[in-house]
Order: structure tokens, then C-alpha cells, then sequence
């Protein structure tokens, strides 16, 4: 029997609740996609995510997992043959060498409040812990290196939080979604000398994906790109050269903003949103003015496009000041985020 096989029967669950049809299961391959989608899109409206998925994002997410099998390390809630609940686990050694085992999952607000995410929960701790024993033995990790579930929420996501804490997790780290109203003049300042912004030819992908590498090595929760990293962002379909402002000094990359537009996104939600993310700048180029030059320039131009506000992510305790930086140009929170950690 194959382990593709074999995960894919019946799980046995002996701490799960008594729910009548209740059954748990392995991924059973391609045809889960539309099931994961499904399950996605009913949870974000009561959970306030905005996000737009297709079967095509999964399959290529799915495409380039770093340190995770989905055959193992996935589990199916279903009701009747139909699911509805699922979650993965994959793991992740940081910059601080501590060992992460990451969870997720999405359940259908239906069926939530009846244990049936505690039993997914402990079943993916439980196959976090065989994967860190497995590694101790491959001396990939070793008895001293701290090892840590690790998951997230957002603040509308009142139950998981809820769930998350009566669990023993503890809120360790906070970012914040942040949005800049583009109706309000942009102070667009000037590039530091010996610097030029210039357009991105395909042939100079790499150096720039290298480059944001680098730049956040000194970050927190820092993890190693890894080549599968850097063929899925090269897939991506929000990637848009044209919207990039990538300021060089000669041949080298000095630091960048990768504006994108997701334009399904703004069609499902009915708004005008210029994203600029990915705002790095490499250490020798810092403290000159540049991340604020890039970011007024993007601020700009997405507004000449006509769109009616902007939007980025930021790490609350980010070193580099970027929180004081974005307030400054007239970013304002829009939603808080949490990074929840218990030991392993």
C-alpha cells in the first residue's frame, strides 16, 4: 500500500467530537483544490478576510510547498462526503534558529463551536511533533533547538483567537494591514544621490528577488528563500515589472517597492486598491530616504491610475522604523494581525 493510499483512508480521530457523520480524512490529490476553494470563500465573509482565491492560486501554491507533503500532512473534515473543514501543517527553521511548526486551517462557519476545530488542531500538533522527532533523528535539528507550533490570526477572527488561547497559545508578535486614502495630495520626495529608478528586464528577475532576500535577513521571523520560493514568486500572477520602482546604484540594487494590482480582488470587493508591498532597502543604501522616495513615487503613480487608496503590510515592531514611515506618507491601520506561538 502506497502512503498516497494509505492517507487517503478514513482517519481515526479518537479525541474527536460526537458529531453525527463525522469522518476525517487525508488529501486525496487535484481534486481537493475546488474543496479548499469552497471552504475559503465561505469562511472569509464571516471571518471579514478579504482575499480572492481560484483553483489555479491553490494548484500553484500547492506546486511549490516547502517542507510539507500534503499526502501526510493534511487533514479532511467531512459531513455527509461533503468537507467541511481542512488544515496543513509545514515547518520552517527562522533566522534565530528555532525550529516553527506552522498550522492552518479554514472551517465552514456552519459547523464551527462544535469541537471539531480543537480535534483538527490537536491532530496537526500531533503530526508536528512526529515531524520534529523525525528531524532530531536526521540531526536536521538537535535536543537544544527551540522548537515552537506557530500559527496566526486577524482580530475579526474572534473564534480562532478564542480557540487559540484556550489551547495555550500565546500572542507573540503583531502587523498590522494599513491603508493610505489617495484623494490626499502625495509629498513625492527626492531620490538620493548617485541612485536612478529604472525598469526591470526579465534577465534581472533573480537579482532583484535576491536582493528583497537580503534585505530582510535582518528581520524578524526571518526564513531562507529557498528555490521553490523564488519559481512560485516568478509564477505569480500579480507580478507586474511595469508597476515596480527598484532604484539602482550602477549595476546593484539598491532597494525596491514591488507595486501590484489584484485586479480580481478589487472587482469582488468594489474598490480602486494599489498594493505597495515588498518596500526593502539593503543595508548599505539605508538611512538615506530611499524606502520614502520609492513609496511616495508608487503613492503617485497609483494614483494617477485612478485608484482610490493604497494598501501594505507591516511588522508593528519592524527595526528599520517602517511603521513611523508609512504613518508618515499617511498610512492609517485598517486591521490588526497576530502571531500566536506555544512550545512545542
Amino acid at each position: 500500500m502506497t502512503a498516497q493510499t494509505k492517507i487517503q483512508e478514513r482517519l481515526e480521530l479518537p479525541y474527536a467530537p460526537d458529531v453525527p457523520g463525522l469522518v476525517f480524512r487525508g488529501f486525496q490529490g487535484e481534486s481537493d483544490y475546488q474543496n479548499m476553494l469552497d471552504l475559503i470563500n465561505t469562511s472569509k465573509g464571516p471571518d471579514q478576510v478579504d482575499r480572492t482565491d481560484s483553483v489555479e492560486d491553490i494548484a500553484r501554491g500547492y506546486e511549490h510547498l516547502n517542507n510539507c507533503d500534503p499526502y501526510q500532512d493534511m487533514l479532511f473534515a467531512e459531513v455527509g462526503g461533503h468537507p467541511i473543514a481542512y488544515g496543513r501543517v509545514e515547518w520552517f527553521i527562522d533566522e534565530e534558529n528555532k525550529w516553527l511548526g506552522f498550522h492552518l486551517a479554514f472551517s465552514h462557519p456552519d459547523w464551527r463551536r462544535k469541537g471539531i476545530g480543537t480535534a483538527m488542531q490537536r491532530y496537526l500538533e500531533g503530526r508536528l511533533r512526529h515531524l520534529s522527532q523525525e528531524l532530531l533523528g536526521e540531526k536536521v535539528i538537535t535536543d537544544e533547538t527551540p522548537r515552537y507550533f506557530e500559527t496566526f490570526s486577524s482580530d475579526t477572527e474572534i473564534g480562532k483567537e478564542v480557540l487559540l488561547e484556550e489551547a495555550g497559545y500565546k500572542p507573540i508578535r503583531f502587523s498590522y494591514s494599513m491603508v493610505r486614502p489617495l484623494s490626499r495630495p502625495v509629498d513625492v520626495t527626492p531620490i538620493p544621490e548617485g541612485l536612478e529608478i529604472r525598469t526591470v528586464q526579465p534577465d534581472q528577475f533573480r537579482q532583484v528577488w535576491e536582493a528583497d532576500q537580503e534585505a530582510f535577513r535582518d528581520h524578524w521571523g526571518y526564513v531562507e528563500g529557498t528555490e521553490k520560493d523564488y519559481q512560485r514568486w516568478l509564477k505569480d500572477p500579480l507580478n507586474d515589472p511595469d508597476l515596480w520602482k527598484v532604484a539602482w546604484d550602477g549595476d546593484q540594487v539598491a532597494g525596491m517597492v514591488l507595486n501590484f494590482l489584484n485586479r480580481k480582488e478589487n472587482e469582488e470587493y468594489n474598490r480602486l486598491r494599489g498594493w505597495t508591498e515588498n518596500i526593502s532597502v539593503r543595508k548599505p543604501w539605508r538611512r538615506r530616504g530611499l524606502a520614502r522616495a520609492l513609496l511616495t513615487r508608487s503613492l503617485l503613480m497609483f494614483k494617477d491610475m485612478g485608484m482610490d487608496h493604497a494598501a501594505l503590510g507591516v511588522d508593528t515592531q519592524n527595526l528599520t522604523g517602517a511603521l513611523d514611515l508609512y504613518k508618515s506618507v499617511g498610512f492609517v491601520v485598517e486591521k490588526r494581525h497576530t502571531t500566536y506561538r506555544k512550545k512545542l
